[in-house]
């Protein structure tokens, strides 16, 4: 579909594309595909090799005033993880040109995403193995420490509030490690593999599955299919409460532009939680 873009967008995609260039020349690696860019264009990233070697090369661009933040650091600081199935940060170069660039050389990982964008829009066929590894790393990523922060208790309350009013009570009584962005174009077949961990830290329980669960309510089977895998997590009332936090994000999300096609199904699915 053809996309219209202002002058300055395009410029600004042209200027992504040269930084994404210049980290290749950097690392001393030859870009090996058509770059793609992230959301709202603030990343990009392409497959690069080096000899037989292959390698995902992302550049992030950012206003100075922002790159504090816990997600600047949050794929390096990923490495902590061990034996699951997930990028891991080679090296890293920073340069500031008007905004800063990051630019990280990542592993790369076996197949391709399960969907090209956010939410599931059509039935996917994975594996019981698939499956049973997605709650694997979820279950070991809510158990990692931690002092990264993906959501407070301040920012959970007042999404909720904002969003639904009195007619939910936001006390937040159970927290873990969460990954954050847990959608389907970070989630790779055939053979299971989690990507962009911009966003890992504590969160309220029961994000990842929520997260997952919301991007999919338009395939009806593969909510089916998350409800069995998560149940436990799910059905209780924190789960409960990350759901109705979900919901609200997404609605906020749809602010810009996204998955307009989602609020509908966001709509009634909030409404069998209230």
């Amino acid at each position: 579909m053809h996309e219209d873009l202002s002058d300055a967008d395009a410029q600004f995609r042209e200027w992504m594309r040269e930084n994404l260039r210049r980290a290749a020349a950097h690392f001393g690696l030859e870009l090996a595909a058509e770059p793609q860019l992230g959301w709202m264009d603030r990343s990009i990233g392409a497959l690069a090799g080096r000899g037989g070697e292959q390698f995902w090369l992302r550049v992030v661009s950012e206003n100075k005033r922002w790159i504090g933040g816990n997600f600047w650091t949050g794929n390096l600081d990923a490495n902590v993880f061990t034996g699951l199935a997930k990028p891991r940060v080679l090296d890293i170069y920073e340069w500031e040109e008007s905004r800063q660039q990051r630019a990280e050389v990542l592993t790369l990982l076996p197949g391709s995403p399960c969907s090209q964008t956010d939410a599931l829009r059509e039935p996917i066929d994975l594996p019981d193995a698939w499956w049973g590894e997605l709650r694997r790393t979820v279950n070991a990523v809510a158990s990692m420490p931690t002092e990264r922060v993906n959501a407070d208790e301040e920012l959970v309350v007042s999404r909720i509030r904002q969003r639904f009013g009195n007619a939910a009570d936001p006390a937040v009584a159970q927290w873990e490690t969460v990954h954050g962005d847990l959608h389907w174009a970070n989630l790779m077949r055939p053979s299971f593999g989690l990507l962009d961990w911009e966003w890992w830290g504590r969160g309220l329980a029961g994000t990842d599955a929520a997260t997952l669960l919301c991007y999919s309510l338009l395939v009806p089977e593969v909510v089916e299919r998350i409800r069995s895998i998560f149940a436990d997590v799910l059905e209780c009332e924190s789960g409960r409460l990350a759901q109705l936090y979900v919901v609200a994000r997404l609605f906020r999300r749809m602010d810009k532009g996204d998955h307009p096609d989602l609020a509908g199904a966001l709509s009634a699915h909030a409404e069998t939680l209230l």
